[in-house]
């Protein structure tokens, strides 16, 4: 890997040991339904299996677990849509540091539900008028607590980065060698973390990031070489992928790793959810369905080559999630 970047496939390596016992090693599923329909063998790493129905434990506790244990009692600081933060507030809580969350008011009422559970202090914001980073920014500077970002962080980009590792060990195991590889992209951290580890084994491997139409900052950075933001007041089902643009730490790995990007709008998602549920047995959450809805609905280079893609949570509303499933597809 070219240096000046964030992190390199040492430290996935590093964070793997930290997490090792204490993540859970996700499925890496297979169906014959899912392969017939896509041409090819599908491999399906399932990360709401995780601690906290998703991939964000990872990140949270590779971050956390190097907070010296004499500044924990400040206690940390992060925003978050909501897995984010259930991520950070159960490693917090295993770790005994206190937890604030910056979250948006219309967040799904399960994941804010779910991080007060965990016993983290919510502190709520409104989307469209206030700044996340600057109110979480503010509460850690009062109370000299630690801010931990969602994934412009060097160590929770690290954590993320460790599923490649897995997919990697896991595919080997099953006899596949996937040359294509879909994952989910807000604000590029697990895309980023993942790209790291696999580029390293096997660059001729394909990494795509998949995004929600109205939110496709990356696909357009890594066309333009730039980083693009999205435009204010953009909406999506998939509340898990909204960030505003890529991030200043992950978009250099991005740019250097990754293959184009894909697209795709709230109703394919909602398709990818319906069939995920009906025909794979699994509940996913919208921003956890895009790289499933860009293989189902031929959003990638077509082949029969093997591939993988990774399912990123389970989090989703239950009223939601119903009338998405009773919807006709």
């Amino acid at each position: 890997m070219a240096s000046g970047f964030a992190i390199g496939p040492d430290d996935v390596r590093a964070a793997a040991a930290r997490l090792r016992g204490v993540a859970v090693r996700t499925p890496l599923l297979e169906n014959a339904a899912l392969n017939e329909r896509a041409g090819r063998r599908v491999l399906v790493k399932f990360e709401g299996a995780q601690h906290t129905g998703s991939f964000k434990f990872r990140g949270a506790w590779n971050r956390l677990v190097q907070i010296p244990v004499a500044d924990r009692a400040a206690g940390v600081v992060a925003w978050s849509s909501g897995n984010h933060a259930q991520g950070v507030a159960f490693a917090a809580r295993r770790l005994g540091i206190p937890a604030t969350i910056v979250m948006p008011a219309d967040a799904p009422a399960i994941k804010i539900a779910n991080t007060r559970a965990l016993g983290a202090n919510i502190v709520t914001y409104d989307r469209a008028t206030e700044s996340r980073e600057a109110i979480a920014t503010a509460i850690a500077e009062a109370h000299r607590a630690v801010l931990v970002p969602s994934y412009d962080d060097p160590a929770i980009i690290a954590g993320q980065g460790t599923i490649g590792l897995e997919i990697l060990e896991q595919a080997a195991e099953a006899g596949a060698r996937p040359t294509r590889l879909l994952v989910c992209c807000g604000g590029g951290g697990l895309v980023a973390g993942i790209a790291t580890a696999v580029h390293a084994a096997d660059p001729s491997i394909a990494i795509h990031p998949v995004e929600p139409a109205a939110f496709d900052d990356t696909a357009r950075s890594l066309a333009s070489g730039t980083i693009l933001a999205n435009p204010p007041g953009a909406q999506s089902i998939c509340d898990a992928l909204m960030a505003p643009s890529p991030g200043m730490l992950t978009f250099p790995i991005n740019r250097a790793l990754l293959a184009e990007g894909l697209t795709v709008d709230d109703d394919h998602v909602r398709a990818a959810m319906r069939f995920a549920f009906t025909t794979l047995k699994l509940v996913v959450e919208p921003g956890g369905a895009v790289a499933l809805a860009a293989l189902l609905h031929g959003k990638m280079p077509a082949g029969s080559d093997d591939l993988a893609l990774v399912i990123s949570g389970a989090n989703v509303d239950p009223i939601s999630f119903a009338g998405i499933l009773q919807t006709p597809s």
